[in-house]
């Protein structure tokens, strides 16, 4: 019994983290594509206008940690004269802004 307990346990875990995963795809679709591109690139319009970066380069995710990608979800970018260039996303729990990082991590190439 303990064992059929343990193993369900188990398979509730892997299923959250795979739902986690696809959370995440369906909020950056909804909250970062516009400007960020469905592929991360930033090559939209939009993203091109405010120089996004290129999240499939291992560099430049190399040197965005996890904190920092938080961080700017939750409470946007300026640029350095002070200007808001990405707003905060505002409404999102921390369990999905952690989705939205993890989503971030499989642009890496």
């Amino acid at each position: 019994m303990k064992k059929i307990i343990m193993l369900a346990t188990i398979a509730g875990f892997a299923a959250a983290l795979t739902a986690s995963a696809a959370d995440g795809k369906a909020l950056w679709t909804q909250h970062c594509a516009l400007c960020h591109g469905a592929d991360g690139k930033g090559q939209t319009n939009i993203g091109k206008r405010l120089g996004c970066k290129d999240y499939t380069d291992a560099k430049v995710q190399d040197a965005l940690t996890d904190a920092a990608a938080v961080k700017t979800i939750k409470e946007g970018l300026k640029d350095k004269d002070g200007k808001t260039v990405m707003k905060p996303t505002a409404g999102l729990s921390d369990e999905e802004v952690n989705a939205l990082v993890a989503y971030l991590r499989t642009f890496k190439k």
